[in-house]
């Protein structure tokens, strides 16, 4: 008998998260499972999966609040004959979502992909509900089993990275330096993350005055929306650097344009995994990135990038600069870290590992 699942993403945008579902729900297709994708209408994942011909069910959800949402979902699991209820985004979402599954027989999993801490309520909530917690790094683990629940509930299944997409020399590629109103011959870095305090752009920012005279082509691509771009832009005219870097915005083609970049820097300050570092890495560019969270999971310090401790602009700087200088060095990282992520982030790695969860845990329930 084919096991159903239903998976339940909230998010609207299709961002990191986002995309591994539909990653995942690709992996598991024609693996012996019936899939379902719960989603808001409007959903660009919901898009995406329908355009992937996956069963796409709309459910209006107004945030984190709608208490409404239990009911609709609990009506949806009926309705589908779930199996395994796998809940993908957090707060509101998965709050709601393990309510709804309470009583019936269905097996409950939660993915966590940040790794700061939960509000011991809602964790207590989640923890007395949830059947088991999916860690996307040995960071997000070790934040969750400090949120109290055991290590044996929190397996770690790492994210995975379209390695079709994302590799070296994708063909078709807009000249980067034309597109952005670069000087033909620029050193180019690029910082792929959204625009919140805790990607740790103004590290990068306090970093740049030293570099730039070393490396005066030297030119930065911050790609990425969000609230903290208005402050960002004032911060580099008042430092004069607004000449040396450029807001991208939200990419598209990423994947057309990350072979391209000379190094990707992430001074993340907290981070699950980084999603943008798979894709990096996958492209074949070497990164310099901050010790935190999953990060150490994906840049392997010396072998695909440098780690610098997190919030420390001048380390940043110094491995920056080593990295530029050296472009045999960045070449023989970006080369480990595709195969890095060919041997331990495929998408169908992510999925054999997803699915052996859910029979497990199918397996380990009592009987109706």
């Amino acid at each position: 008998m084919a096991v159903r699942i239903l998976h339940l993403e909230m998010g609207r945008h299709l961002y990191g998260g986002a995309r591994q579902v539909l990653y995942l729900m690709r992996g598991l297709a024609g693996a012996g499972m019936e899939q379902c994708l719960a989603c808001p209408p409007g959903s660009e994942l919901g898009d995406a999966a329908r355009a992937e011909g996956h069963d796409v069910r709309e459910i209006p959800y107004a945030g984190d609040l709608d208490v409404g949402l239990a009911v609709r979902l609990r009506a949806l699991v009926k309705a589908t004959g779930t199996d395994v209820l796998h809940i993908h985004s957090r707060k509101g979402a998965d709050t709601w979502g393990v309510l709804a599954a309470a009583g019936l027989d269905v097996a409950v999993l939660i993915t966590r992909r940040v790794d700061n801490p939960d509000h011991p309520l809602l964790i207590r909530w989640k923890r007395r509900f949830a059947d088991e917690f999916v860690a996307i790094s040995e960071g997000v683990r070790r934040a969750l089993v400090a949120d109290g629940i055991s290590q044996e509930r929190v397996p770690v299944i790492h994210s995975a990275v379209d390695l079709e997409r994302f590799r070296p020399g994708a063909p078709g590629t807009p000249d980067l330096c034309s597109r952005y109103g670069l000087p033909e011959g620029s050193l180019v870095v690029g910082m792929i993350a959204q625009l919140i305090p805790r990607k740790g752009h103004h590290h990068l920012f306090r970093a740049l005055p030293p570099l730039l005279e070393r490396f005066p082509t030297l030119r930065v691509l911050v790609f990425g929306q969000g609230p903290l771009r208005h402050d960002l832009e004032a911060h580099l005219r008042l430092k004069g650097l607004n000449g040396a870097v450029v807001f991208a915005g939200y990419e598209k083609s990423l994947d057309r344009a990350l072979p391209q970049l000379d190094l990707v820097v992430h001074p993340a300050l907290m981070e699950g995994l980084g999603v943008a570092l798979l894709e990096a890495a996958a492209s074949g560019v070497a990164i310099v990135a901050s010790a935190v969270g999953g990060i150490p999971e994906v840049v392997r310090d010396g072998v695909n990038g440098l780690l610098v401790p997190a919030g420390d602009s001048g380390a940043l700087r110094e491995a920056m600069a080593g990295l530029l200088a050296d472009p045999g060095a960045r070449r023989t990282m970006g080369q480990a870290g595709r195969a890095l992520m060919e041997r331990e982030f495929s998408i169908e790695g992510m999925a054999d590992a997803y699915g052996a969860r859910y029979r497990d845990l199918l397996a380990s329930r009592p009987l109706p």
